[in-house]
């Protein structure tokens, strides 16, 4: 099979980079602690087909306007950094009690979660990462971009529900609004970390 290589080893690189810890994973667990898988997908699905998005539109070209003009990379850098921290800070306050789903406090959409993935600093490691690695010199690009989109695609979600399914079972394991958090204190924390590597 002419693409099985790309497949296989596509496969793998998703596997490993979509399933450790980075901003989307942090923010899904935190969401399925705080407010369920149900009320999470939304966001699940906003991350998985943004960052698909995201990744078909570099690899496409878009990617050249970052080499020509890199003050919009940097900008783009501040941006994402402002908005983890202004994430972190509303992980840190929220609070988890019964009524909650009748209030304020509600997860990420679809569109607020694939806006995301162009501020979000692992996004851009991985799928510039992925572009170096997996595209040929005179291969036919969309069909190599393709496979690696329908690859994140089939790869990505399922992890990313895993992590959300994992903070809702850490959320049913807290039970006192202490623990909770707790738990959100760390989950900023984590967040805050990500902000500081993209400075480093």
């Amino acid at each position: 099979m002419e693409y099985l290589d790309l497949i296989v080893g596509f496969a793998v690189y998703s596997l490993v980079t979509v399933g450790t810890p980075g901003p989307n994973n942090i923010m899904i667990a935190a969401s399925g602690a705080n407010f369920g898988f149900r009320r999470s997908i939304a966001h699940i699905a906003g991350i998985g087909f943004g960052f698909s998005f995201m990744q078909a539109v570099v690899g496409l070209g878009m990617g050249q306007v970052f080499d020509l003009y890199p003050i919009i990379h940097d900008v783009l850098r501040y941006v994402g950094a402002a908005f983890l921290i202004y994430l972190a800070f509303n992980i840190a306050i929220s609070s988890h009690d019964a009524t909650k789903k009748k209030t304020g406090g509600k997860p990420l959409s679809f569109f607020q979660a694939a806006l995301f993935q162009w501020v979000n600093p692992k996004a851009w490691v991985m799928i510039t990462g992925a572009i170096a690695s997996f595209l040929t010199i005179g291969g036919n690009k969309f069909v190599e971009i393709s496979i690696m989109v329908i690859m994140g695609l089939i790869i990505g979600l399922p992890i990313i529900s895993l992590w959300c399914l994992f903070g809702r079972e850490i959320g049913r394991l807290l039970k006192s609004e202490k623990a909770f958090k707790i738990f959100n204190y760390t989950m900023a924390t984590l967040l805050m970390m990500t902000v500081i590597m993209l400075f480093l």
